[in-house]
Formats: structure tokens, C-alpha cells, sequence
């Protein structure tokens, strides 16, 4: 039989994948390493591995023992996977930044998390590196792994990641794009590409806000400032990164990174996380500079599903002011409303009585129905309208609400662009959102000045 002995054979020989469609009018050859495709969905379960294999090895990680390590998430569920197999503890710290589908992995996986805020300098003792280092101090039997100084973190991708690239490419790799964190994915297969070839050029992604690329270009260290993606950039220099395998460090913004890994979710297929789209657009950078002869490889970090709440989530971005206007479309707008705990959609018959349908603008406190019949829009009706002309003739509260119904709000499908959506909105109080033929829901002009 076809069988490995557990989880942990898995790690690593993940496959390359040759973009099309973001590469159309790039002469050069692009191709994703599918690191998402680890057992942890991670790059970082290369290191987690090594990490720990070294730590017994050198008898500083002793059985029964507990691992304590810094992270933005990856790195811990790398070693957690590990650690379950092989028998150890895990407690783990990280920024209120990191998703809370990676914390709830860890969790799942029976570790301990240990939340500290995101806005802490590195040489506070609120920092998440300091908060780890002081819960080993006071642990027994435990080993704070570190991955920013750990030799065996670069060392995983010499001996790993570097060779599969060359032996995947035939030697015919020109460029490597991975993104700067802990240094070890750059900085280990960096220098095993410029071993077999040192023309390659190693080109490392970093978003605005990391102090990488200051320092690389002048010498001189900055001081950080926040950024929402997750997992690379810093704002100390880590042991692990080793310039002189780096050629060139691109700056990414946080929005180009974001849009850029959900480009790669719907065009390519390829489900994956914000660092991800960092090391795509770096990668793109590069390869339009060249000929057909250029191969060019980034790393896919991790996969999509550990961001659904963030950047793969529409109301996310539009909270962070990420959207990109000319994309707005009325589903978006839709989707991204603030409810308030309302249905999506409270409507009328035509054959209910205004009484009835009174009572459910009262009921939700709403100004505004629309009147549907079998899925169509046959009218509307507002509170301040029914009120006047009770006022004028009480009976009519038992009239139906197609005698007394106005004309009907239009009807947009969630895919047109907002802007069709805003011209109807100029003539009318409210649209009505059809998905697939069908209505289901409501957007007024106060739904969309919240939006904006």
C-alpha cells in the first residue's frame, strides 16, 4: 500500500503552478509554489518540523515538554501539528491582528493562545516576543523556539524548499519572490538557489509599514508602523534575515496586496491569504521586466480560508476602506449594510390590509415597503404616506394595500455596478436587489450613505 506513517511525511515537495490569466500579457513564465497545499496550509510547517527535530536532537526539548513560540499564526500551527504528533504542549502568543480563524486552529489543535496587542513595540513588555519569553521563564520543561533567530527556520528552506524549486524547474529558475518575516523562507532557499546559480536573483515582498527595506537600502533603522496583513514585515531585524541572499525588497501596499490575492482566488483558482497577494504582486513587478527566457516562482504562504473574516470578507474591506470604488457593485452594497438585526427584506401583499402592513412598519420600524406578489414588484408604501391619509379618513386602515399602493421601487440584479443602482436611487426612495431572477433584498438611500 501507498501509505505514510503520519501526518508529518507530508510536509514539503509541494508542487508548482503556472499562472495564465494574470499573466497575459507578461512574456515571461510565472509559477505559484503551492505551500498552501502543506498538511498545516502553510509554508510554515517546514519550520515547524525542523524546528522541533533540531530542539530534541541538541536535548533542550525533553518529553512531555511544552513549546512556547511567538507567532502570527502559521509558525504555530506548523509546530502544533508536530507537537500533537510527536507528543508536546503548545502555548502560543500573537497580535489582536491575527485572524480569528487561525486562533481558533491553534485552539482546535489543543493548544493555548495567549492574545497581545498589535500597537506594542518590540522591546516593550507587552510585545507578543516578550510576552512568550516571559511565560517560558516561568514554565517548567519548556522551550521558547523562536523562530526569528533559529538557525533551523532557514535551514528547513536550504534543505527543502531550495532544492524542489531547482529540481521542479529543471535549473531554470531566474527569480524567487517570497516575502520577509522571520527571514527563514527568503533566506534559506536564497541561498541554496545562488549555490547551484548566483545569477538568480532573490527578490523579497514586504508590506509598507516593515523597516526592511529602509535598512537594506541605507543602513538605517526606522521605526515601524502598523499594516493588516499578516504575518510578514517587522519592525526589528530578526536574526534570520540574511541580506546578502536578498537582491531586491519591493514595497506592497496593504490594498494592492489584498486585491491582489483575491485576483488570484478568482482567476487562477488559487485560494490564498494577503502575504500571498504581497509576493504576487512582487512577482508580477518583476516578470514584466522580462523576456520569455524568465522564470519566475513566488511563494503561495498559506491558504484563503484563515481570512474569511478579513480581506476574502466585503464588509471587512469596506470597513477598512479597501474597496475599490469603480468595483461596487449593488450586491456588495447589499451584503455590507448594517442590518441592525432586520431581515433582509420586510415587504407587503397587495391583498393585506394598510392596517396589517401598518402594523409591520411599526413592528421593524421602518419608513418604506415594498408590495411583492409572487416574486414581482407591484408598488410601495410609506409611513408618512398611509399617516396623512388616515389622518384625512380613518376607514382606509381596512382597505387593501392595492388601492392604496404607489408605484413600485425598480428592481436592480446584485451585479450591476452601484452607479445604475444611484440613478435609480435619484428618482426613488429605495431599489430592490434580485439575485438570479429572484428579490431579496431592500437598499434605501440611507444604506448607501452608510456604505460611503
Amino acid at each position: 500500500m501507498k501509505v505514510v506513517n503520519s501526518v508529518l511525511e507530508l510536509f514539503g515537495r509541494t508542487p508548482l503552478v503556472k499562472l495564465n490569466k494574470l499573466t497575459q500579457d507578461i512574456k515571461a513564465s510565472v509559477y505559484a509554489k503551492m505551500e498552501s497545499m502543506n498538511p498545516g496550509a502553510s509554508v510554515k510547517d517546514r519550520i515547524g518540523l525542523a524546528m522541533i527535530d533540531d530542539a530534541v536532537k541538541r536535548g533542550v526539548l525533553k518529553p512531555g515538554g511544552t513549546i512556547i513560540e511567538a507567532t502570527s499564526g502559521n509558525t504555530g500551527i506548523g509546530i502544533a501539528i508536530a507537537a500533537t504528533v510527536k507528543g508536546y504542549k503548545c502555548i502560543f502568543t500573537m497580535t489582536e491582528k491575527v485572524s480569528v480563524e487561525k486562533r481558533r486552529y491553534l485552539q482546535a489543535l489543543g493548544a493555548d493562545v495567549v492574545i497581545c496587542p498589535m500597537t506594542a513595540k518590540h522591546d516593550t513588555p507587552e510585545h507578543y516576543v516578550s510576552v512568550a519569553k516571559r511565560i517560558a521563564e516561568d514554565t517548567p520543561n519548556s522551550l521558547f523556539m523562536y523562530q526569528y533567530n533559529n538557525p533551523s527556520n532557514p535551514e528547513a528552506h536550504y534543505k527543502t524548499t531550495g532544492p524542489e524549486l531547482w529540481e521542479q524547474t529543471g535549473g531554470k529558475i531566474t527569480h524567487f519572490v517570497g516575502s520577509l518575516g522571520t527571514g527563514g523562507t527568503v533566506s534559506g532557499t536564497g541561498r541554496f538557489l545562488k549555490e547551484k546559480n548566483p545569477k538568480i536573483k532573490i527578490i523579497a515582498a514586504d508590506p509598507y509599514g516593515s523597516i526592511f527595506k529602509t535598512y537594506k537600502e541605507s543602513g538605517v533603522m526606522t521605526e515601524g508602523t502598523p499594516y493588516l496583513v499578516e504575518g510578514i514585515g517587522q519592525d526589528m531585524l530578526p536574526e534570520n534575515v540574511h541580506f546578502k541572499y536578498i537582491d531586491e525588497i519591493i514595497n506592497v501596499t496593504d490594498k494592492d496586496s489584498f486585491h491582489m490575492s483575491r485576483r488570484l482566488s478568482r482567476e487562477e483558482g488559487i485560494f490564498c491569504g494577503g502575504s500571498t497577494g504581497t509576493n504576487l504582486v512582487a512577482a508580477l513587478k518583476v516578470a514584466k521586466g522580462l523576456d520569455e527566457n524568465g522564470l519566475v516562482v513566488f511563494v503561495v504562504c498559506d491558504t484563503g480560508e484563515r481570512y474569511l473574516s478579513k480581506h476574502h470578507s466585503d464588509e471587512w474591506m469596506r470597513e477598512k476602506r479597501l474597496l475599490e470604488k469603480d468595483k461596487v457593485t449593488v450586491g456588495v452594497v447589499f451584503q455590507t449594510k448594517l442590518s441592525g438585526g432586520l431581515p433582509n427584506l420586510v415587504s407587503a401583499s397587495p391583498n393585506e390590509t394598510i392596517g396589517e402592513a401598518l402594523n409591520r412598519l411599526e413592528e421593524y420600524n421602518i419608513s418604506l415597503l415594498p408590495v411583492l406578489d409572487d416574486n414581482k414588484s407591484l408598488g410601495s408604501l410609506t409611513e408618512a404616506d398611509i399617516m396623512s391619509r388616515i389622518i384625512e379618513n380613518p376607514a382606509i386602515i381596512e382597505k387593501k394595500v392595492s388601492e392604496l399602493m404607489d408605484k413600485p421601487y425598480p428592481v436592480i440584479d446584485e451585479s450591476d455596478d452601484m452607479k445604475h443602482g444611484i440613478q435609480s436611487l435619484k428618482k426613488s426612495p429605495a431599489i430592490l436587489v434580485s439575485q438570479y431572477g429572484r428579490i431579496i433584498g431592500i437598499l434605501t438611500r440611507i444604506d448607501v450613505l452608510d456604505f460611503v
